[in-house]
């Protein structure tokens, strides 16, 4: 091999190993999104109460939550990437005891993915 050769190929491995140490890109990905509930038994007909919460470093568009698949309460986050809210839902009333109530909040960010966390509720007498 040639003295050109082997600095090529010295050079090659030098920026190969520095590389290494660039720290990884950050994907785009869907926001992170968690709810807390107040209480997880509830009556029929209560009140839901509870904190939602989204985040994503592109900014969050708009957060809305679900119960039973009925839309309850949707706002818009103001771009920010670090968006919190509580809220406070009726539950109706013809629910039988021990009947479980889906709970779903939802986040967009301004890339257009959609995050999504799921729980429940659970009808006591």
């Amino acid at each position: 091999m040639t003295r050109a050769g082997l600095r090529l190929l010295g050079a090659a491995c030098a920026l190969s190993g520095l590389a290494g140490c660039l720290a990884e890109r950050p994907r785009p990905g869907p926001p992170l999104v968690s709810i807390t509930l107040d209480k997880i038994r509830v009556r029929s007909p209560d009140t839901l109460t509870g904190t939602l919460r989204a985040q994503d470093p592109t900014g969050i568009d708009s957060v809305w939550l679900t119960l039973a698949f009925a839309p309850q309460f949707g706002t818009d986050a103001l771009m920010r990437t670090d968006f919190q809210a509580p809220f406070r839902t009726f539950i109706a009333g013809g629910h039988s005891p021990g009947a479980r109530i889906s709970v779903t909040v939802t986040a967009r960010d301004l890339d257009g993915f959609v995050g999504q966390r799921d729980t429940f509720v659970t009808v006591v007498p």
